[in-house]
Parts: structure tokens; sequence; C-alpha cells
């Protein structure tokens, strides 16, 4: 039977509408950032919260909620302020394979970051160019720049996706519809505006490739980067200024509710 497009997207917006509510917080690792008010804050819980999310939820969210506590929940201080002692306190973190050496550099690269600037979003910047149409560039040049410093661990560059290894990118994908989309229901903070939320690329994994796949929306099998950009190009069909909305859906579709 042929499903029409516009019964697709009366479909997918009301699912979105279903899931983009506040109540998705609580479940979701978006809500260690959600633990704070401060701008720097919010952009330092939401990279690790985001870096950590592949497995269970659960596990996910308690352990950003561990890191957070023995950075004192005050990231952004903390980041700015250790002291040997307190990176002391990290030695023994680990979840799945992020380790303790990963979690080192990642404190001295935002260091040596906010030493600089004000925010976060200036990194994922430097890779951005004039008529770019989605954050390819943004990704790249991010993934280039966070690993300038020196004695970067050969372990930890994995732990750094980018569309130039065909990674899905889907963490840091979702990162930044946290960090640009700006959402009308609270979900999403849309803190940063120097990317619009028409360049963002949705978000994919298996289970998100399955539910696009029934509805059309995705017919390369690999699931890849450029999966990820032929995905968002029908999104934006969709909605050509807020694609990545539909990410609350298809996410809901295939974890959720098993589509």
């Amino acid at each position: 039977m042929q499903v029409s497009r516009q019964n697709i997207i009366d479909f997918l917006n009301r699912k979105v509408l279903e899931y983009d509510q506040p109540r998705f917080i609580p479940d979701d690792p978006v809500c260690i950032p959600h633990q704070f008010s401060q701008p720097a804050d919010i952009e330092i819980a939401g990279l690790f919260a985001a870096i950590f999310a592949w497995g269970n939820r659960t596990t996910i969210i308690n352990k950003s909620r561990e890191l957070m506590a023995l950075m004192g929940n005050s990231p952004h201080a903390f980041v700015l302020h250790h002291s040997p002692a307190d990176l002391k306190r990290l030695v023994s973190f680990k979840h799945r394979t992020f380790t303790a050496t990963d979690l080192l550099y990642f404190i001295d690269f935002l260091q040596r970051h906010y030493q600089q600037y004000p925010s976060l979003e200036s990194a994922f910047l430097k890779g951005l160019q004039p008529g770019d149409q989605d954050t390819t560039g943004v990704l790249n040049g991010f993934h280039h720049y966070f690993f300038s410093g020196e004695d970067v661990p050969p372990r930890t560059r994995k732990h750094i996706a980018a569309p130039f290894k065909n990674s899905t990118c889907k963490r840091l994908s979702m990162y930044l519809r946290w960090m640009v989309r700006q959402d009308p229901h609270g979900v999403d903070f849309g803190l940063w505006r120097g990317i619009s939320p028409s360049q963002l690329v949705c978000p994919i994994d298996v289970h998100v490739a399955r539910v696009a796949r029934r509805f059309n929306l995705l017919q390369r099998e690999a699931i890849d980067w450029k999966a990820a950009l032929e995905l968002t190009s029908w999104l934006r069909k969709l909605d050509p200024i807020d694609p990545v909305k539909y990410d609350f859906a298809l996410f809901a579709l295939g974890i959720v509710e098993k589509y």
C-alpha cells in the first residue's frame, strides 16, 4: 500500500509533538546539561553526556552524573581552576571504552579552549565556511581543533567522530542539536547562533535507519555519514527550517515504540 507524502509528514509531525516535550528529558542524556543554568556548564556537561551516549540510557545518565559529581557539579569552574589533586580524583573514572586517559585529555583541551574563549561554540565554528549546507565542515574542523594539542593519546581519537572518516557522527550531531536547535518546548537549548538549525544533520543509528527506511526516507544500506546526509536531505523536504526536529520522532519510533 502506498502512503502519501502528506500522510508521512502528518504522522511524523504528530510524533515530534508527542516526544519533543519536557517529560522526554529525565530519561534521556539531555537531562545532564539540564541540571545547569550557566551556558558554559551546559556546554561541558552536554559534551560529556553526548560522548558517553552509546549503550543503555540509564547507564549513560548515571556515568554522566558520576563525572559531574567528580567535578564538583561545577564543570566550567573545574575545567578552568582544577588542581593536580582534583585531577587525581578522575583517574578511576571509566565508561565503557572511555577511560581516565581520555578524560584527562578532554579536560586539558577544555581548559585550553576556555582560557581563550567564553563558549565552546567557537571550537565548532572553526570549520564552518560561508555557504555550507550542513555540518560536515563544522565537525571536521572540530576534530582537527580538538586534537591540535600536544601529546594526544592515540586511543582518544576514536571518541571524536568526523565526517572525513565517514563516521555516523551520531553523538556529536545530537550534541549540536542540543546546542543549536531553537526548541519551543525547551528540550534543546538553542544556545548557539553561529550555526543555523537548517544546517544540522539528523543523528542516525541502526534504529533510526530502520524507521527511516520504512518511510522511504533512506535508501543507503551502510549506516555512515553519507546515510545521515541522505536522511537529512529528506527531512529538509518536510521542514527546511528545522529538519532535525524529526530526530524526536525517528528516535522514539525506533527505540521507544520499536516501530
